[in-house]
């Protein structure tokens, strides 16, 4: 009897082991942490043991740093089932913005370096933050009130940013004051770590943004209003509102990106967000965000943006073979394929 009672044990203990293998491999974050760390090592054999160099990171983190916040704003429009194709334009048009005001009204140049342009950068980062809200509240405005379908409302502001950030700058860089020591990696002693100032901050506000998300009221309702609408409004929410603000975000986090591109290039140019929201789409839905809405996780769209710099870098960095610059964008076009018949194929398996 107690071999029996041991036997069954042994069963119950096999299968608890299998069902918590099945919900890791399920588990997205795990699948791109797992992907992440295979990447590394294999390019960095690939590039003959160059890919980890500390030099290296730093460069694939400040790439990251630009786009993550795009991709965050991104995530809590998606996972509303909304998409925000305005993100890029709004990145061009808010560093053309702060880059005019800086040579303009402000009469500064280049000649202000180091930590004299500090207060002119976080005058800069405000106004980018501004036109980022302006253009966020424009595409709320269009969907909420003349119920124009997202996908539409943000391609047209899309063109109409892009083309009032050539219009401004005329075609042209507008350089001011900067500070380029905020972009150098910091050192400890005589060791250097792969984060420099500007990344460290992106940071901090990427974890601001998942606790909202995660553990606040207003991250609930914007599940909740990208899984069930109707039920949503039932509940007393208002999707409007919700929209409105989502929207703001979204349109906020690229503004504060088009400062990142500022402060980083020392320039506010109308190229400064050329192809951005093709990567902020692609960073989230590798990241594991449903673009039916009503599924996604902050630091699981961060690594899947990791991915998304980690695979570039480390194909253009081969030694073994050599691949073409230009297929960066084939490369991002692959990915998001590759991570929606992941999706598609989980939610067969009857996870949403």
């Amino acid at each position: 009897m107690s071999d029996s009672k041991q036997a069954t044990a042994g069963i119950k203990e096999q299968a608890a082991w299998r069902s918590k293998a099945n919900s890791l491999l399920q588990n997205q974050t795990v699948l791109l942490a797992v992907t992440l760390l295979a990447l590394g090592l294999f390019f960095n054999w690939g590039s003959g043991g160059m890919f980890l160099d500390l030099g290296t990171l730093g460069t694939v983190l400040d790439d990251w740093g630009a786009y993550i916040l795009l991709a965050v704003g991104m995530t809590f429009v998606v996972i509303t089932g909304g998409i925000d194709l305005s993100v890029g334009s709004t990145v061009s048009l808010s560093s053309v913005v702060a880059g005019w005001v800086m040579v303009g009204p402000m009469h500064a140049d280049l000649s202000i370096t180091g930590s004299a342009a500090n207060p002119y950068l976080l005058l800069a980062t405000f106004i980018c933050l501004g036109v980022g809200l302006l253009v966020g509240a424009v595409n709320a405005f269009l969907i909420n009130v003349f119920k124009i379908v997202p996908f539409i409302a943000t391609l047209a502001t899309m063109g109409a940013a892009a083309g009032m950030a050539i219009i401004i700058s005329g075609g042209m860089p507008l350089q001011g004051p900067n500070n380029f020591d905020l972009g150098l990696d910091w050192k400890i002693g005589d060791f250097q770590l792969p984060i420099s100032t500007t990344v460290a901050v992106v940071m901090v506000i990427t974890i601001i943004a998942g606790l909202f998300l995660h553990k606040s009221r207003f991250g609930l309702y914007t599940y909740a209003l990208g899984s069930n609408a109707f039920a949503t409004r039932g509940a007393g929410i208002s999707p409007e509102k919700q929209i409105l603000k989502v929207y703001l975000l979204s349109g906020g986090m690229a503004g504060l990106a088009g400062a990142y591109a500022y402060i980083r290039l020392g320039a506010g140019s109308p190229s400064n967000g050329m192809g951005m929201e093709l990567y902020a789409i692609a960073a989230t839905v590798i990241g594991g965000a449903s673009l039916m809405g009503g599924v996604g996780r902050i630091f699981a769209v961060a690594l899947g943006t990791l991915v998304l710099f980690v695979v570039q870098s480390g194909l253009l960095m081969m030694q073994v073979v050599e691949v073409s610059p230009d297929l960066k964008q084939v490369i991002v076009a692959i990915l998001i394929a590759a991570a929606v018949a992941v999706q598609t194929l989980q939610n067969k398996n009857g996870r949403r």
